[in-house]
């Protein structure tokens, strides 16, 4: 969930927006943008000494600490051993949905995403996962949409989080503060986040992010329900929000994920559409965090 860094008080809970990762252990697989014309390096990503040492103090902060399990992670590898008690979120449809971001490259490996990105600078721009399938030459037709920050082009991969609280005061705003009203520092309500990852292709055919985004109230309960049904039994698991905030320091903030294995292919067009109209204030993908790998600072999934 969203690149701010979270401290357990309010003003960094309204400030919290992000999610995400990289992983020093596939340097190897860094890949080479399928139109060249379209990529810029990045002057700014950080070394593979860098990224250990971000690792390093994360572990520090969190074993001997009692702090739970952190996000991302590889879906694919059901290893964990941090044992910190929590609590299952409730499904989705019983709670309330809050908030819908998304984050350039996958935050989490696994499934049809799982080729490395980079490692990313400090805000988290260029690292995660990329769609490890093919796409046709048309589907990758030069198409970009430029913003502030990580302008997006055909055949990115984009991971969105569709995140849910058990809080029925929660509103539909921008960040996590929207899920947490009426909650005081250091506490919250259960959540949950719903994960799909989505690839960019310039085809008028193919499913328009808005209507895949569009908030419905079911029975008192508002919700994405429009969230592919196509795309793999989700992977659960007990995990943390995330955000490059979190690379050196644990996030204390738990959460039931629910990632989707399979990508779902969306018009590009319709995102740049989704930006201009959402009602979340969403402006611009966010950067990632860096792959959660240590088993001491993962939940084991059953």
């Amino acid at each position: 969930m969203r690149n701010s860094i979270l401290t357990i008080s309010l003003v960094a809970i309204l400030a919290l927006s992000g999610c995400g990762t990289s992983d020093t252990n596939n340097a190897s697989e860094a890949i080479t943008p399928v139109v060249a014309d379209q990529f810029i390096g990045n002057l700014n990503e950080r070394s593979d000494k860098a990224m250990q040492e971000q690792r390093t103090l994360l572990a520090q902060s969190v074993i001997g600490k009692d702090a739970g399990a952190q996000s991302p992670r590889d879906i694919d590898n059901k290893v964990g051993s941090n044992t910190k008690a929590t609590t299952t979120a409730p499904a989705s449809k019983d709670m309330y949905l809050c908030d819908i971001h998304f984050h350039k490259s996958a935050e989490h490996k696994g499934g049809e995403f799982t080729k490395y990105a980079g490692n990313g600078d400090e805000e988290g721009f260029g690292g995660g996962y990329q769609y490890s399938g093919t796409l046709s030459e048309a589907e990758l037709a030069k198409y970009s949409i430029e913003t502030e920050h990580n302008p997006l082009y055909s055949g990115d991969t984009i991971e969105v989080h569709y995140v849910y609280a058990s809080n029925p005061k929660a509103t539909l705003e921008h960040g996590l503060g929207s899920c947490l009203v009426g909650y005081t520092a250091g506490t919250q309500p259960l959540l949950r986040v719903e994960s799909q990852v989505y690839v960019l292709v310039n085809d008028a055919k193919a499913a328009d992010f808005t209507e895949l985004n569009k908030v419905s109230n079911v029975s008192g309960h508002n919700q994405a329900e429009n969230i592919p049904n196509t795309t793999g039994t989700p992977v659960v698991y007990e995990g943390s929000t995330t955000g490059p905030g979190y690379n050196e320091t644990f996030s204390p903030y738990q959460v039931t994920w629910s990632v989707r294995p399979k990508v779902e292919k969306v018009n590009i067009a319709t995102v740049k559409d989704w930006f201009e109209h959402n009602q979340f204030e969403e402006e611009h993908a966010h950067g990632v965090r860096n792959l959660v790998i240590n088993p001491q600072l993962l939940s084991e999934m059953k």
